[in-house]
């Protein structure tokens, strides 16, 4: 069996830890957000990192409305009480190249604009950081995107923006959980790790990350909003041209939100999605269909959170209630920093499982993140012989 990479993954530690860097405040960048989307849909990512550190060429480039941006992404993680013969630890990387091309309308507030996202996932290790839960017999996945899928297309989508930006319309190749029950920290490069604190809290039926189709959004006066979507189950990223539509299945969703404005959507957002998804071979899931219902509010530096979603079939895991709270703290130890603290109940076919997740986001350099994490699962759902399970790890970022 083969075992971790450890003089790569230190490598790459290394590498990501001797770039420059500087600090910037985390909250007042969610602030000036205003597009729809996940804090990782393109243009929200290079937003938010471009005010940590701006570079002349790419400064100039910006100023003819193309927007470039690379970053490097480094998960390890161990485990403790794991089921006989599994591993115990995992480490992955993931390069990405992403940006947006403004094309038409750029003076005009409704502009219209190329999108891409490029990736190379790669495993150091045998076992995928996203399944390392499983090996403690937990049913969860951990930071989803960390795979070994090598080269792959995740975006390929041109984005219209309507009604001076109150409303945009995106198709081409997309990524469902840019656009789909968004929070400020669902993030797995920026937020919690456990996907029991993302999307769905691990009960939606998700597409693939990379999956034609097409999705909207509007505000409805000052406070209210709509999102709606639909895509191929059948997507495969690593081979998107193929095969387009050839099985007809479909996943589909609408969310009804209020937000205090526009430019407060990630931080204050009460939001209730209802999807569907068909039968998906390549998924390998069973169709299904659900609810999720989502609250967070800005007090101060604290942003707490509560997030609720029914299954009707458990598809994705064989959870199909989920409830996950807490909180995040922005500015802890430094502009830029944020501190999170959640906990997860899921309803699983043996006993209910209970999952704690504390993550330390620390800004260093500039252009350097690194995010200390620990998480206790109780009752582990297919691990009878441990009352608790322990994951830990480290996750870096490096962008330029």
């Amino acid at each position: 069996m083969k075992t971790i990479n450890f003089s790569a993954a230190l490598k790459a530690s290394s590498y990501l830890m001797a770039l420059l860097f500087m600090s910037n405040a985390q909250v007042a960048n969610a602030k000036n957000q205003v597009g729809f989307g996940s804090p990782e849909a393109v243009e929200n990512r290079i937003e938010e990192d471009k005010k940590n550190r701006v570079l002349p060429l790419k400064e100039r480039l910006a100023a003819d409305g193309v927007n470039l941006a690379l970053d490097y992404s480094l998960l390890t993680l161990g485990t403790s009480d794991n089921l006989p013969g599994t591993d115990d630890s995992a480490a992955g990387g993931m390069l990405r190249f992403y940006g947006s091309w403004d094309l038409t309308g750029k003076d005009s507030g409704s502009t219209g604009s190329f999108v891409w996202k490029v990736e190379h996932r790669h495993s150091y290790s045998d076992l995928e950081p996203r399944f390392v839960e499983f090996n403690v017999g937990g049913l969860g996945l951990q930071a989803p995107p960390f795979s070994d899928q090598k080269g792959r297309v995740t975006n390929l989508y041109w984005k219209q923006k309507l009604n001076d930006g109150r409303a945009t319309i995106v198709a081409g190749f997309l990524d469902a959980t840019d656009y789909l029950d968004v929070y400020a920290v669902a993030s797995p490069w920026t937020g919690f790790v456990n996907f029991a604190f993302s999307t769905g809290n691990n009960t939606i039926a998700l597409p693939g990350d990379a999956t034609l189709g097409v999705a909207g959004a509007t505000m409805l006066g000052e406070n209210f909003f709509v999102i709606a979507g639909i895509t191929d189950m059948e997507s495969d990223p690593t081979s998107p041209f193929s095969d387009l539509l050839d099985e007809s299945n479909l996943f589909k969703s609408i969310e009804f939100g209020w937000t205090s404005s526009q430019e407060q959507i990630f931080l204050d957002n009460v939001h209730v999605t209802f999807w569907d998804a068909d039968e998906s071979i390549f998924m390998n899931q069973a169709e299904d269909s659900g609810v999720n219902i989502s609250a967070s509010k800005m007090f101060g530096a604290w942003l707490p959170f509560v997030r609720a979603s029914w299954a009707e079939n458990g598809s994705l895991l064989g959870i199909d209630k989920s409830i996950s709270t807490g909180f995040a703290y922005y500015g802890l130890g430094g502009e830029g920093n944020t501190l999170g603290a959640a906990v997860n109940w899921a309803d699983t076919a043996t006993e209910d499982q209970y999952t704690l997740e504390v993550f330390y986001l620390l800004k260093l350099f500039g252009s350097v993140e690194l995010s200390p994490d620990i998480q206790f699962i109780k009752n582990p759902a297919n691990n009878p012989n441990e009352d608790l399970a322990m994951i830990y790890g480290l996750r870096a970022r490096v962008f330029w």
